[in-house]
């Protein structure tokens, strides 16, 4: 492939790449197949460095159950579109084809070595093969209309010192805001604003959530099967059941995360939110009624409560509610029949819904993902946007949150090829000089 280099300062592309994270690479590899000259611009010294820390180091990269309420956006009728066309069971292929193999837990796809690093690698490995050209610490500060490389083009501008690139077509594959220490820092919303797209103002997502209370610092550190329901206002927002994990902040894990876009949100607007927390999702309270009879009877009143709750939950969450319900200083002993039916209905619902206020969010560094970013409604179903032809997005820049379970990084392969794809073809089509 010839050189496209005006000297040391100026070169040209059919397609250019902002952001070598999940989606840039997607659409780089997809435009570069498609036979298009691409290069790609990083602001960072290495990668898709956030690859690395998906997963817990695994990487997730797909899952085998992919259905519309897995996002929220504000157009999921494009993300499935997108997801169609590039879907879960492409990606398995995908990355077989470039020697990485994977393993299926339940629908959720890790490569079979374990390592998300074969997942980057993988991707950088065929960047290099097609002959893609990388530029890192590239900051780009500008994208403006250049019709002197071709008509409808493009002329990038990097690093404030007279370093351009001139392009056919532009795809912005930056990133939103969270985990910023792996390059996802928010510059590309400022890129979008200032080519007249629309920025839904971005917030945390698949985050740990913070407690206005102070009572459950105590329970800092325990782990248990919860259903955790996000009330909004009084009305239920989200849902979601798993291992829930009290922190000295507030509350996490994997449920928590499911519904903390929406706690963001409403915080966001000024409303309350309450977390309530089902300790025995899987008992209805009529059944967890009989079962704390059958023990008080049977145990002739030489447990205390927190003792029978103890059979139930985690013991310092036992004496939280044995606490907060009054029942600490009260015996089982001693009580008659008549008081004890008065006592265990309250424990009931304290397990089956402790409420907790929640005060905000863990800040934009432990957040797994971004709630908003560029409009959906302002971009076509081939990734481009309708006001601006020939500029395409990709991946989390994008109003789009996936929950947890690798639909976020699907997003990114989906986007990505069609971003890539959609791009290289426009840029051909133009007679690019070669």
């Amino acid at each position: 492939m010839k050189d496209r280099s005006y000297g040391d300062k100026i070169c040209r592309a059919d397609v250019t790449v902002i952001g070598a994270g999940a989606s840039g690479l997607m659409a780089a590899i997809s435009a570069a197949r498609a036979d298009a000259f691409v290069t790609v611009l990083e602001h960072t010294a290495v990668s898709a460095k956030k690859i690395l820390s998906t997963g817990n180091g695994r990487c997730n990269f797909t899952n085998l159950t992919m259905t519309e309420d897995c996002y929220r956006s504000d157009d999921n009728n494009l993300v499935m579109s997108a997801i169609s066309r590039f879907s879960e069971r492409d990606a398995v292929t995908f990355f077989e084809e470039l020697g990485v193999f994977s393993k299926s837990r339940n629908g959720y796809c890790y490569p079979r070595n374990g390592q998300a690093a074969a997942i980057r690698d993988a991707l950088i490995a065929e960047a290099k093969r097609l002959g893609i050209r990388f530029i890192y610490k590239a900051e780009t500060c500008k994208i403006v209309r250049n019709d002197d490389f071709v008509k409808g083009g493009f002329q990038i501008e990097y690093n404030n010192s007279g370093n351009f690139i001139y392009t056919g077509c532009c795809i912005l594959a930056c990133g939103g805001m969270a985990a910023p220490k792996t390059g996802s820092d928010g510059s590309g919303y400022a890129l979008a604003e200032k080519l007249g797209h629309t920025i839904q103002p971005p917030l945390p997502a698949l985050v740990p959530l913070v407690s206005a209370e102070q009572r459950f610092a105590e329970l800092a550190g325990v782990r248990c099967d919860a259903c955790v329901s996000l009330y909004t206002e009084k009305e239920k927002t989200a849902e979601d059941t798993g291992e829930l994990q009290f922190t000295d902040y507030g509350i996490s894990g994997i449920p928590v995360f499911q519904v903390s876009r929406y706690a963001a949100s409403a915080l966001k607007n000024g409303k309350q939110v309450i977390a309530k927390i089902d300790f025995m999702p899987e008992m209805s309270s009529e059944k967890l009624t009989h079962a704390i009879e059958r023990i008080v009877q049977g145990c002739g009143g030489e447990k205390t409560w927190r003792q029978i709750l103890s059979g139930f939950c985690n013991h310092k969450i036992a004496g939280m509610i044995c606490e907060s319900s009054g029942l600490s200083k009260i015996p089982v002993c001693g009580l008659t029949e008549k008081q004890i039916r008065k006592q265990i209905p309250i424990l009931v619902r304290c397990l089956k819904g402790t409420d907790i206020r929640i005060a905000g969010t863990r800040p934009m560094e432990q957040a797994q993902v971004t709630c908003g970013g560029v409009m959906l409604h302002e971009i076509g179903n081939d990734m481009q946007l309708k006001i601006v032809p020939g500029l395409y997005f990709a991946g989390e820049i994008l109003n789009v949150d996936g929950i947890c379970g690798g639909y976020n990084l699907q997003w990114a392969w989906s986007s990505g090829f069609l971003a890539g794809t959609s791009a290289a073809e426009s840029a051909l089509i133009s007679h690019i000089p070669r």
